[in-house]
């Protein structure tokens, strides 16, 4: 359903607690699974998509428990999953999808994986090529390299890969097929991706040795239950600062929330165009650095982005194309094809809800150009069902002359079912 939105004006300030990492959140979960003992996660995050790895593993034969934001799993070790007996949901979950493909072709049983309309028509080749070199076999429904498909589970062979294409959850799912394969597995990245997967086999007790571009795992390793905090999601964060950032008079303050090094790109760039930010690391969850981050109004320039940094603000191209119409100059956001294979095609989405909301911004296939500084003026744009592109084109909405009408909202809880809530807290003024 249609929804408007137009922000009437007033100080943007105050503190926000951003839900738990959708990341993390999986990852916990699909660990503890096939750990020994039981595992207590607080802070998950209840999402769609998480809810979507809950519901699995729970096919799989594993009980878990909920209380508010804690779950309780109760791992019996890998050897204890079992064939479920129904074909396996994952909704619109992506790293559902990739990183339970991993573990689900080391089991010696077959599973089907279906999806909503949105994710069947995205590629799987990238997960399942690798692990048909291990020797994993997978059987399409309909299209080859996409669900739904089945999974035959067996016996895999180690592998070193190198990454053709810079992407977390390919590494994670081929880490996670390699922990339950005699040997050692490696992967070789190009550039550094999220290193979730690696930091959390860490706090289960696991054995993963990162030398530079290397990651290696060994092989038939026994993980041992822990408890996770789940700190905040930057990627929910980056929302905040980019109201901040564009927004005269505006102070934000978020709480709690994970600042790692592979998914601060978003922080390094703002701040490279002069963005007033300051980020303060706090404590230790794990390994996984947990802190404060301050900002403020600032009047940015552009710059130039590196591949290098891409894969550590990939979610967020689409909000730093928002925040380029707001600099004093052209602003080219280059090497981001990957955007073209999200649950929607996020460089034509982003650029069709900009150019609607009068911004001077274009495309080629992998970039984005916006021509800055622009005074939005409103206008009617179209989510795509995603929820990243629906959040940004919320936050479009707070500088724009004019109401801006969004075609489809409710797709935010796949990601950030408490946005609302959190923007009324900061932004009493706006209607919704």
């Amino acid at each position: 359903m249609a929804e408007q939105f137009h922000y009437k004006g007033g100080l943007i300030n105050g503190k926000v607690k951003v839900p738990g990492d959708k990341s993390i959140s999986h990852r916990a979960v699909m660990l503890a699974s096939i750990a020994d003992g039981e595992t207590v996660i607080d802070r998950f995050l209840h999402s769609e998509d998480c809810r979507r790895t809950i519901e699995a593993f729970k096919s799989l034969g594993v009980h878990i428990s909920e209380n508010g934001e804690q779950v309780k799993v109760l791992g019996k070790g890998v050897n204890s999953l079992r064939q479920p007996n129904t074909t396996l949901d994952m909704g619109n979950s992506g790293t559902t999808t990739r990183l339970l493909i991993g573990l689900l072709s080391a089991l010696p049983f077959n599973t089907h994986l279906n999806g909503d309309e949105s994710l069947i028509n995205r590629p799987m080749g990238r997960v399942l090529n690798p692990l048909t070199e291990m020797g994993a076999q997978f059987f399409p429904m309909k299209d080859e390299n996409k669900l739904p498909l089945q999974v035959k589970g067996g016996q895999l062979q180690p592998i070193t890969y190198r990454l053709p294409v810079d992407s977390a959850q390919v590494k994670s799912s081929i880490l996670l097929a390699g922990l339950l394969t005699n040997g050692t597995t490696t992967v070789i990245e190009n550039n550094p991706t999220r290193d979730h997967t690696e930091k959390m086999l860490s706090a289960f007790g696991g054995s993963v040795e990162v030398d530079g571009q290397h990651i290696k795992v060994s092989g038939k390793q026994s993980l041992k239950s822990t408890n996770i905090t789940v700190p905040g999601d930057q990627s929910s964060a980056a929302f905040w600062i980019a109201v901040a950032v564009i927004t005269p008079g505006s102070h934000l303050i978020l709480e709690e929330v994970g600042v790692n090094s592979t998914r601060m790109g978003l922080v390094n760039v703002l701040k490279r165009m002069g963005a007033n930010i300051n980020v303060s690391v706090e404590r230790y969850i794990g390994d996984e650095p947990v802190g404060t981050i301050e900002v403020a109004y600032s009047e940015l320039i552009p710059t130039t982005i590196t591949e290098q940094e891409i894969p550590s603000m990939v979610d967020e191209i689409p909000l730093l194309a928002l925040i380029a119409t707001q600099t004093k100059g052209e602003m080219k956001i280059n090497h981001i094809k990957e955007l073209r294979y999200k649950e929607t095609d996020r460089i034509e989405a982003t650029v069709s809800i900009l150019q609607n909301l009068g911004a001077t911004v274009f495309s080629s296939e992998d970039q984005i150009v916006v021509k800055g500084p622009t005074q939005l003026k409103g206008g009617s744009v179209q989510s795509e069902n995603d929820h990243r592109m629906a959040m940004m084109a919320v936050i479009a909405s707070i500088i724009s002359d004019e109401p801006v009408t969004i075609d489809e909202t409710d797709c935010i809880n796949v990601s950030y079912p408490t946005f609302f809530e959190d923007m009324r807290l900061i932004m009493k003024e706006i209607e919704l």
